[in-house]
């Protein structure tokens, strides 16, 4: 830092690095792009402090400005894109560049030389696909080369950076989902897209830029959460008591719309109670007065309901219902019974003519028996015997066929007793039928009559007796009502306590934010003009860059130089220490079109006033089209100098396919 002798005026812009600081937390020593390993094809030497990648435009020293000329395509962002490679982001370029790239750099390599709080870190990354990376402190980059069978990863670096830098606790932090995201939003901010064209302060990563960042999925809210964190505004705590103010208003949403139901059902259900005990709404008074009047009158209702009318007595109709019931399964039972035998004296009949058929027969075969035959000459057996006949010897079976005759004629005998049963049965059960329907019919019609006139008693009783088990569900229903409205209460006391506790957070950030303010402000004077004054503040709708001359002013060049003014503030108060972040800083072509060229060149030169003589504790990189002032062209300012042609000046020393 250039010492000014007390009787100066002091600058506008100062800055008071911690003692003992003599280099940047994080810096970029050396990169390198290699077409194979040891064979380079382009090395950049950096420092800290400020560095400038030109890539001059012809029109400003009166040259030609046609196709082959321009001072673009020369290769600035894809330098600033492989050095947030090289730092940890996962791709270089777009997808059609990267194939481009990968075709003609097919064993390529870039490298990087990171210096972290003095240690050296050689990074080796693959420009091609399919080979492993390299993150290694302590080694130079060219000799991981010899190392291609034990790639490392990037984890070892973005640990030490996370952990060395950003710290676990801010780390923790950050709205990101995966591990080393925390430096990964980081390194968004600190290397802005060009695409961005610096137009909000929270303008990170454009989708264009296919960098794959974490950035591009966060919502701004979330954006502004990690740029607080990363600036010391704001504390695990704070967010642990915005987490529980946050949850307690979900909840308290939540109550108020039960609430809000809850009320509505009751109001609901409290008119079609009056409307079903025949009420007038003005007579019932509102809230929850009208319950006591709601039941007194559904008492009233029941009582006259519960009436029964003079000669009519319906306190046994269950029994009535039974009776009948009974009755009718009695008439069923005797039809049943007749028809079964009724079925069944045809079948009897006819069967005992069967047997009556068969009795002359078997007596004629008895009758044979007795005085038997010869079945061959049908000479009578016993004149047979008498004459000597030597043709017949056998005798019937008589005793057989008698069995056979007697136990015909019991059959015979028991179908005629069981037909006689079954027509005295038949007698039986018409004679018992016609009273049973007559008992039946008499009970139908008891139970009829008794049911219609206890229809209109039923109906309304019914009618009341609801109505009182809504009013039971009314007051309970008040009650929840009750304690939704209570419960919502209770949150807001909670919500006002914990918004109370915040008071402390909002001071500590006012005074980040103060601090914030007074080196924007700073930049600010210096850059536009003593007249000029900025102020960045943080409020509802996120942080805000202003700045006054003569009025607010806002137009596209503003809004840019309050972007790049503001991340030169925050570089100078990591360069104090007190904030998360290194103070290293990337702008891709930051100068907008209609941005005058003298505030441009001042603005650089106010970030020149911050380098000490022999040790600066930042690292700004700078790539331009437009030409730096006259005092930076030159070594150690100037870095690179690039040209769009031939194709030997570009960043890559040659033509992509």
């Amino acid at each position: 830092m250039q010492e000014q002798p007390e009787l100066f005026e002091r600058p506008a812009l100062w800055v008071t690095p911690p003692a003992g600081a003599k280099q940047p937390a994080l810096w970029v020593r050396r990169l390198t792009i290699w077409k194979e390993p040891h064979l380079p094809v382009r090395t950049v030497e950096l420092r800290p402090g400020l560095n400038f990648v030109w890539s001059p435009d012809p029109a400003d020293f009166g040259g030609r400005n046609d196709a082959g000329a321009l001072g673009h395509g020369a290769g600035k962002t894809l330098f600033c894109r492989l050095l947030r490679y090289c730092l940890g982001e996962d791709q270089f370029a777009p997808e059609d560049q990267r194939l481009s790239i990968s075709a003609e750099f097919l064993n390529g390599w870039v490298s990087a030389e990171v210096v972290l709080n003095g240690t050296p870190w050689g990074v080796l990354r693959p420009l091609g696909v399919g080979r492993g990376h390299f993150a290694v402190a302590n080694v130079l980059p060219e000799q991981l080369f010899d190392r291609q069978n034990e790639p490392t990863g990037m984890a070892p670096l973005l640990n030490a950076i996370e952990t060395q830098v950003l710290t676990p606790q801010v780390a923790a932090l950050m709205p990101v989902d995966h591990p080393h995201d925390a430096w990964r939003v980081a390194l968004a901010w600190l290397t802005r897209d060009q695409e961005c064209r610096f137009d909000h302060v929270l303008d990170w990563r454009a989708a264009e830029s296919a960098s794959e960042s974490p950035t591009r999925s966060m919502s701004r809210s979330r954006l502004q959460e990690a740029l607080r964190g990363l600036i010391a505004a704001i504390s695990p705590e704070e967010i642990e008591l915005q987490q529980a103010i946050a949850s307690k208003a979900e909840a308290h949403k939540a109550k108020t719309l039960e609430a809000g139901r809850r009320q509505w059902a009751c109001e609901r259900l409290r008119l079609e109670i009056i409307r079903n005990l025949d009420l007038v709404p003005t007579d019932v008074p509102e809230g929850r007065l009208c319950i006591g009047v709601l039941r007194q009158a559904a008492s009233q209702k029941l009582a006259q309901a519960s009436k029964v009318s003079p000669g009519v007595d319906v306190s046994n109709l269950g029994e009535l219902r039974q009776r009948w019931r009974d009755s009718e399964q009695r008439v069923s039972e005797l039809e049943k019974q007749l028809a079964v035998q009724e079925a069944s004296l045809p079948i009897r009949e006819e069967l005992l003519r069967q047997y009556q058929s068969e009795l002359p027969a078997s007596s004629a075969r008895v009758r044979g028996a007795e005085v038997p035959a010869c079945q061959i000459c049908e000479v009578p057996i016993d004149r047979v015997l008498a004459q000597g006949c030597k043709l017949s010897h056998k005798l019937p079976d008589f005793d057989g066929l008698r069995a056979r005759h007697d136990a015909l004629v019991a059959q015979i005998d028991e179908a005629k007793k069981a037909i006689g049963d079954v027509r005295v049965e038949i007698t039986l059960l018409k004679q018992q039928l016609p009273p049973a329907r007559s008992a039946r019919d008499s009970l139908r019609q008891a139970l009829n009559k008794a049911e219609k006139l206890n229809e209109g008693r039923s109906t309304s009783w019914f009618k009341v007796t609801r109505s009182l088990d809504d009013i039971k569900r009314l007051a309970r229903d008040w009650d929840d009502w009750d304690q939704a409205l209570s419960a919502a209460a209770k949150l807001v006391t909670q919500m006002e306590d914990k918004r109370d506790r915040m008071v402390a957070f909002r001071e500590q950030q006012g005074l980040v934010f103060d601090r914030l303010s007074n080196y924007f402000d700073a930049v600010i004077r210096t850059v536009v003009g003593p007249m000029a004054s900025g102020r960045v503040s943080l409020d509802g709708n996120g942080v805000k860059l202003a700045v006054q001359l003569g009025g607010e002013r806002s137009t596209a060049a503003i809004e840019s130089l309050k972007v790049i003014a503001f991340d030169i503030a925050v570089m100078c108060m990591s360069m104090e220490g007190t904030t998360h972040l290194p103070a290293f800083l990337v702008h891709d072509s930051p100068r907008e079109a209609d941005l005058g060229l003298s505030v441009y060149h001042r603005l650089f030169s106010t970030v020149a006033t911050l380098e000490a003589q022999e040790n600066s504790v930042f690292q700004y990189i700078v790539t331009t089209t437009t030409q730096p002032p006259a005092q930076f062209q030159k070594q150690p300012w100037l870095r690179l100098e690039l040209r769009g042609s031939p194709s030997t000046e570009r960043l890559l020393r040659c033509d992509l396919p």
